[in-house]
C-alpha cells in the first residue's frame, strides 16, 4: 500500500483560515547546537556574562533558531506534508528576543490565494506570529508557500 500525505492541497485552504502549532521550549542545548551549525557564535548567545550588560540581563537565542523551530512546529501540524513545492518567501519582523527556556508556538493565518499558470499548483500567503510562553509575540511575518492542487 502506498503511504498517503496528510498535507492540505492548495484548493483545500482558505482565506481567514487559521493554525496554531504545538509549543515548544527553547534549551541552552538547542541555542549552542545552532551556534555550531551556524557558525553564529555572537556573543549575546553565547557569553553570560556579555549578556547580563544588555537589556535582555542575560544571553537569549537566536532570532534565525526561533523561526527555524517555527518552521519545524509548522510541518509538526501536517497540513504541508507531502503537498508543499517551494517556500517561495519569508519575511522576517522582530519584535521581540526568545531566552533560554522560553516556551514558543507559532501561529499561520492564510491570508491570499493565487492561482498560478500551471492546474497542478498554487500559492498561498501566510501572515505568520511566533509567540513566547507570556503569549507576548516575538517574530511576526509572512510566508509564501507554492503548494500542490
Amino acid at each position: 500500500m502506498v503511504y498517503k500525505f496528510k498535507g492540505k492541497k492548495f484548493n483545500e485552504f482558505k482565506v481567514g483560515d487559521k493554525f496554531t502549532t504545538a509549543s515548544r521550549t527553547i534549551t541552552e542545548t538547542d541555542v549552542v547546537n545552532f551556534a555550531g551549525l551556524s557558525g553564529d557564535f555572537n556573543p549575546i548567545h553565547t557569553d553570560e556574562e556579555l549578556g547580563k550588560l544588555t537589556p535582555f540581563k542575560g544571553r537569549i537565542a537566536h532570532g534565525m533558531l526561533s523561526v527555524a523551530v517555527a518552521t519545524g512546529l509548522a510541518n509538526q501540524l501536517g497540513i504541508f506534508e507531502g503537498t508543499t513545492i517551494a517556500l517561495l518567501s519569508m519575511t522576517i519582523n522582530y519584535k521581540g528576543a526568545v531566552k533560554f527556556g522560553d516556551t514558543i508556538h507559532l501561529e499561520l493565518e492564510v491570508v491570499e490565494k493565487k492561482e498560478t499558470s500551471k492546474d497542478d499548483r498554487g500559492i498561498v500567503t501566510f501572515n505568520t506570529i511566533i509567540f513566547n510562553q507570556k503569549d507576548e509575540s516575538i517574530v511576526e511575518g509572512q510566508w509564501v508557500v507554492m503548494l500542490r492542487n
